[in-house]
């Protein structure tokens, strides 16, 4: 019995020849021949009974039709289109930047992409490649120096002008961040330095976004802390890909439970010891609204001068990395006599 052809794919190919085509169908076991039109195909392999690979032969443009030679008689034929094969252009490359190293899988649209055999970013042949369509290829870039690297694809008409780019990014790096430290409600400004930061995508403290950030320059960034709990490394990312981190810690807002003595002439000198939680960042007491000295002890306990007043109550009141507690009386007393 002949055999049988059931489907080719590709279903067309350059009149230059040199598509690969698979044949599927069945009793395709001792074929002799596959031919295109009366051209044999340059070459054929018999993968098994329903399946043959086979090579076009250059012929002119037009419908051919594909059979097979067999000693029980030739097959069924099915058709193979030969184009012009047209200089492939690209019009497109997105996304238009990457890392340096590599990785980045980058969509090429275009014209005359059928039966490209390379592609290439600044002359290194991409890690892989796939023809969607004669409008499309899916390239995956090779790593690279940063700057402009030419998109180059080949096909059998050729290679098309070299005014297509990829911009390959160093990747950032990032050196300070500061301050280092703010309240878990967010709102904090962090200047963060360092190197490549342009066109920064995302500034994340740990895996949350920036509430907002500003790219001042190549090399420093602004951003807002988001509100969070605990160490919160800071990375930022570009199309060079992910910065290394730089610290930063969200402080746990600060309390007062006693002040010991709470009470005091409304001359300067005495010392107040405070006692709470959350202490340890403090950067200001204040006695009402005049601010003290003060020593941190602890994270439970900072001394403070209390500060010359008139007699009365005061609220004393601690402000750290966390935020400012709310305050405790503090009463000065009259001199006797007065």
């Amino acid at each position: 019995m002949p055999p049988t052809i059931s489907t080719i794919n590709p279903t067309q190919g350059p009149t230059t020849g040199g598509t690969v085509v698979t044949l599927t169908g069945t009793g395709m076991t001792g074929t002799t021949a596959v031919r295109f039109g009366s051209t044999n195909a340059t070459s054929f392999t018999v993968n098994s009974a329903t399946q043959i690979t086979a090579v076009s032969p250059p012929r002119a443009a037009g419908a051919t039709a594909v059979t097979l030679v067999h000693p029980t008689g030739n097959s069924n034929s099915v058709t193979f289109t030969y184009v012009v094969a047209q200089v492939p252009q690209i019009t497109g490359v997105t996304p238009a930047s990457g890392p340096t190293a590599g990785g980045t899988t980058v969509i090429l649209t275009g014209t005359g992409f059928t039966g490209a055999t390379s592609v290439a970013f600044a002359g290194l042949p991409a890690t892989s490649f796939l023809v969607n369509s004669a409008t499309q290829i899916t390239a995956v870039t090779p790593a690279g120096a940063a700057g402009a690297a030419v998109v180059t694809v080949t096909a059998p008409g050729g290679s098309n002008a070299p005014d297509a780019f990829f911009f390959y990014a160093a990747p950032p790096a990032l050196q300070s961040g500061s301050p280092a430290r703010g309240p878990a409600t967010g709102g904090t400004v962090v200047t963060l330095n360092g190197s490549n930061l342009l066109n920064a995508g995302a500034v994340l403290f740990a895996a949350a976004n920036a509430a907002s950030f500003t790219v001042v320059s190549a090399t420093q960034i602004t951003a807002t802390a988001p509100p969070g709990t605990g160490s919160a490394p800071i990375t930022v990312v570009t199309p060079g890909g992910t910065s290394n981190p730089v610290a930063f810690v969200y402080v746990a807002p600060p309390t007062l439970s006693a002040l010991v003595p709470s009470t005091g002439p409304a001359s300067a000198g005495t010392v107040v010891t405070l006692t709470g939680a959350n202490l340890s960042t403090t950067s200001a007491v204040t006695f009402g609204s005049t601010t003290a000295s003060f020593t941190v002890v602890s994270d439970t306990q900072v001394t403070a001068v209390a500060p010359a007043g008139a007699p009365g109550p005061v609220m004393v009141s601690v402000t750290t990395a966390g935020g400012s507690s709310p305050g405790l009386p503090y009463t000065r007393t009259a001199a006797p006599g007065i």
